[in-house]
């Protein structure tokens, strides 16, 4: 089966926000969307979140995504890949969309993803540790990143004696 068009797909991701909000504040009620038809949407057993789960969207559609992510979300994941000035100019679009739902833009965990390369000479902690001050300089709050090779017992080793405890402050 075909996906729907990208356009469809917010469309029922933003019903379906609207359809967790509504289980989570009360008691069941029809529910009665362009997508989605529910005669008792139920949430058994209830969420031990207060006052729900959080939420992360992740992408940087400026339209659509960030605009759901100002509206429903607790945290946003944006792709790291763009750069520093790319994740600027997202934050400062969510910033707009938050305003314009009256939501604080702080209310919002920044995060975002990527991958990094770590060597094992010497010092190879520090270009991740770069990309991680830049981030965080950048807004993001929490960078959550792959590494290829991590297997290697000696990359595993460089992140958690030198890279954790260098970036835990930022």
């Amino acid at each position: 089966m075909p996906f729907p068009p990208l356009g469809v797909r917010f469309e029922q991701l933003e019903e379906t926000l609207r359809i967790a909000q509504a289980m989570w504040v009360g008691p069941a009620q029809p529910f009665e969307g362009s997508h989605f038809r529910l005669a008792e949407p139920l949430n058994q057993p209830p969420a031990i979140s207060r006052p729900h789960p959080p939420i992360l969207i992740g992408g940087g559609g400026e339209k659509e995504a960030l605009r759901l992510v100002a509206q429903y979300a607790d945290a946003c994941n944006l792709f790291a890949f763009g750069g520093t000035e790319a994740i600027r100019h997202k934050l400062d679009v969510l910033k707009r969309h938050c305003e314009a739902v009256g939501r604080p833009h702080d209310a919002i965990e920044r995060t975002a993803v990527g991958t990094v390369t770590i060597g094992t000479e010497r010092g190879a902690a520090k270009s991740v540790i770069a990309t991680c001050r830049e981030l965080a300089q950048a807004g993001i709050q929490h960078f959550i990143f792959s590494v290829p090779s991590l297997h290697e017992i000696a990359q595993l080793q460089i992140l958690g004696r030198g890279v954790i405890p260098a970036v835990a402050g930022f």
